[in-house]
């Protein structure tokens, strides 16, 4: 099988990257992305690097010869930005694939999407794909990823849809580094009472969850499915947990989280009003620290034989282990 795997130079790209070039199933990899840094830069005969903007529908049908599956883990990944960025890099991207794929026979579409789809602001546990939906979603990523979704869902390609929550582990450059880095800075603030249960999901567990679904059967295909350890844990003290392992001393104060939503809403309002910077807190960013959230995987285990592997706590110590070296 020959893949064309997209946002390859990317925390989850990479890491799939890895895992496609050992398996024997597959003969060739081109992998694309905007910029590629020099350590994630993998050497191997399969792979042929091809960097550019796939908001270019040019190039986009350079990528898409010979291919017969693609791996779109490309996005604009923000809590806030203006709609046109982000309909740009997740909606135009995904219908220039789609076009492209269509136009030369591509045989399978994997696409990753987010659990943020799910997000309303309040605690949710075991959310399931068919449950409703909001009739307005938080921000321009939730929504314009369901835009990217629904695309897919109206192509006639055949496709498998994840939603993989809070990815953690090697490579990890967004969410742990950036609650170390907050803590450095002394800007770490506990928001609500510390009891959220959530996913934290290791991404090896992901990658083989995007394996699966190159290689899934047809009686699994054109679904969308929950990726996560089906394991939720106590956010707070994992986050502590990787601070005290790092060699720091987290004594972090709390904040009521109905404070705290309301300062992220008047901090958006005012960003909205004036020069669209992101603010220092948005409700979306409160929502994942301080409200419980967790997936029901039931689906992905009984149809793509999904069976996580890896635990949170191995994910959190392989991050650790790799952060120390960087």
């Amino acid at each position: 099988m020959n893949i064309l795997l997209t946002g390859a130079t990317g925390f989850l790209g990479h890491r799939t990257l890895e895992k496609l070039v050992e398996d024997e199933r597959v003969h060739a990899v081109i992998a694309t992305g905007r910029t590629l840094l020099p350590e994630r830069h993998l050497q191997h005969s399969k792979i042929k690097y091809i960097l550019g903007d796939l908001q270019n529908a040019v190039f986009v049908e350079k990528l898409m010869s010979n291919i017969d599956c693609v791996i779109n883990t490309a996005s604009l990944s923000s809590p806030w930005g203006r709609e046109e960025e982000f309909v740009n890099a997740n909606v135009l991207t995904q219908q220039n694939l789609i076009n492209s794929a269509i136009k030369n026979n591509v045989t399978k579409f994997v696409y990753i999407s987010s659990p943020s789809v799910y997000f309303t602001g309040k605690d949710r546990f075991n959310i399931k794909e068919s449950d409703p939906l909001p009739t307005k979603f938080i921000n321009e990523y939730a929504r314009t990823k369901r835009e990217a979704e629904k695309l897919l869902e109206k192509s006639g390609l055949s496709f498998v849809i994840l939603r993989p929550r809070a990815l953690i582990g090697r490579g990890d450059t967004i969410i742990m580094p950036r609650l170390i880095r907050a803590f450095d800075e002394n800007k770490l603030k506990i928001i609500g009472n510390a009891k959220n249960l959530v996913d934290l999901t290791p991404v090896a567990n992901v990658v083989d969850a995007i394996i699966l679904s190159v290689f899934s059967s047809k009686e699994s295909e054109n679904q969308i499915y929950n990726i996560s350890n089906g394991l939720p844990v106590y956010l707070w003290t994992k986050i502590d947990e990787v601070l005290r392992v790092l060699g720091k001393n987290p004594k972090n104060k709390s904040v009521p989280a109905s404070l705290a939503y309301t300062l992220a809403y008047l901090l958006e309002l005012k960003s909205k009003l004036t020069n669209y910077h992101e603010p220092a807190l948005t409700r979306y960013s409160i929502g994942t620290i301080s409200q419980s959230f967790n997936l029901d995987i039931t689906k992905a285990k009984e149809l793509l034989k999904y069976k996580p592997i890896m635990t949170t706590d191995d994910a959190m110590y392989e991050f650790i282990n790799w952060y120390k070296q960087q």
